[in-house]
C-alpha cells in the first residue's frame, strides 16, 4: 500500500526554516520583498496570486501584487518588470501565467534580471542549472525534489521517467535530476507526445514524475511495485453531480496506483505546496544575494 508523500506537511518545515532566516534578516534592517504581476483576470491566476502573497504575508516577505488588464502590450509589460529590477525592495519578480496572446514570454523572461528570477525560467537561470552550477532553481521541479530528499527518498542510481517535456517542469527537472549532486545522480528519460511506448519505459522506473496535463493518465499497470510517483497535474473535470460542476484531479489515477506504489503525492496537497515553498525560499535567497549575504 502507497503512503502519501505530504507536500503540505514538508511545505510547513520550509516555511518554518524561513521564517527564522527572515527574522535575522530584519535584524539587519533587511526584509525580503516580491513583487507578482498579474495580467488580466483569470480566476485561477487570482487564487494562485493570493495564495503566494498569503503565504509571504505568514513567514514575514513584504509581497505586492500588481494587476494589469488582459490588453497590457508587450512593450508595457516589459516596462513594468524594468521598474521592478530597479526597485531596490524588490528582490524577487513572477509574472503569473498563462498570459495573453501579445505577450512574448522569451522577451518577458529576458527582461527579468537574474537575480531577480525567483521562479527559474530566465535562460541565465536555466543555463547554470543545466551545467550544474544553478543560481535558482526552477520552483516545481525544486519542489518535487526537496519533497523526495525530506522524505529520505534517495535519487542516486534510479531509474527515473518523467512523462513532460516542458520548460517549467520536464525539461529542468531532468536537468537536476541527472546532476552528480547529494540528493540527486539519477538516470532521466523523457516521455512527450512523440515517445511510441510511455507505458514500456514506465514500467521500467523506480520513479514517475507525470507532468502532461492529462486527467488520470497514469494508471497502476503502466507502474511496476513499489514504484514512488509524483503527479505533478492539476486537471479540471466537468462533474454534473459536483456541487462545484466539476472536481480536480491529477494526472495519475491516485486509487488503482496507490496500491500498488511505494509512495505517491496526492492532488491536491502534494507537489502544489511545495512550489510555493520553493518560491519562498528563492525570493528569501534572492534577498540574501542581492545583500551580500550568500
Amino acid at each position: 500500500m502507497g503512503k502519501i508523500l505530504d507536500g503540505k506537511l514538508a511545505a510547513k518545515q520550509v516555511k518554518q526554516e524561513l521564517k527564522k532566516e527572515i527574522e535575522s534578516l530584519k535584524k539587519k534592517d533587511i526584509v525580503p520583498g516580491l513583487a507578482a504581476v498579474l495580467v488580466g483576470d483569470n480566476p485561477a491566476s487570482e487564487i494562485y496570486v493570493s495564495m503566494k502573497a498569503r503565504q509571504c504575508g505568514k513567514i514575514g516577505i513584504y509581497s505586492e501584487v500588481i494587476r494589469k488588464n488582459a490588453d497590457l502590450s508587450n512593450i508595457d509589460l516589459l516596462e513594468l518588470v524594468e521598474d521592478l529590477n530597479r526597485r531596490d525592495d524588490i528582490h524577487g519578480i513572477l509574472v503569473q501565467e498563462p498570459l495573453p496572446p501579445q505577450i512574448d514570454k522569451l522577451d518577458l523572461n529576458l527582461s527579468i534580471d537574474p537575480r531577480k528570477d525567483v521562479d527559474g525560467f530566465h535562460p541565465e537561470n536555466l543555463g547554470r542549472i543545466l551545467i550544474g552550477h544553478p543560481s535558482f532553481l526552477t520552483c516545481t521541479p525544486f519542489g518535487i525534489i526537496e519533497l523526495l530528499r525530506r522524505n529520505a527518498i534517495s535519487l542516486n542510481g534510479k531509474n527515473v521517467v518523467i512523462i513532460g517535456r516542458s520548460n517549467i517542469v520536464g525539461k529542468p527537472l531532468a536537468a537536476m535530476m541527472m546532476q552528480k549532486w547529494p540528493d540527486t545522480n539519477a538516470s532521466v528519460t523523457i516521455c512527450h507526445t512523440g515517445t511510441r511506448d510511455i507505458p514500456a519505459h514506465t514500467r521500467q522506473a523506480d520513479i514517475v514524475v507525470c507532468a502532461m496535463g492529462q486527467a488520470e493518465y497514469l494508471k497502476a499497470d503502466m507502474i511496476k511495485e513499489g514504484a514512488v510517483v509524483i503527479d505533478v497535474g492539476t486537471n479540471r473535470v466537468d462533474d454534473p453531480n459536483s456541487e462545484k460542476g466539476y472536481y480536480l484531479t491529477g494526472d495519475v489515477d491516485y486509487d488503482s496506483c496507490f496500491e500498488k506504489c511505494s509512495y505517491i503525492t496526492p492532488v491536491p496537497g502534494g507537489i502544489g505546496p511545495m512550489t510555493i515553498a520553493m518560491l519562498l525560499h528563492n525570493t528569501v535567497k534572492a534577498c540574501k544575494l542581492i545583500n551580500g549575504l550568500e
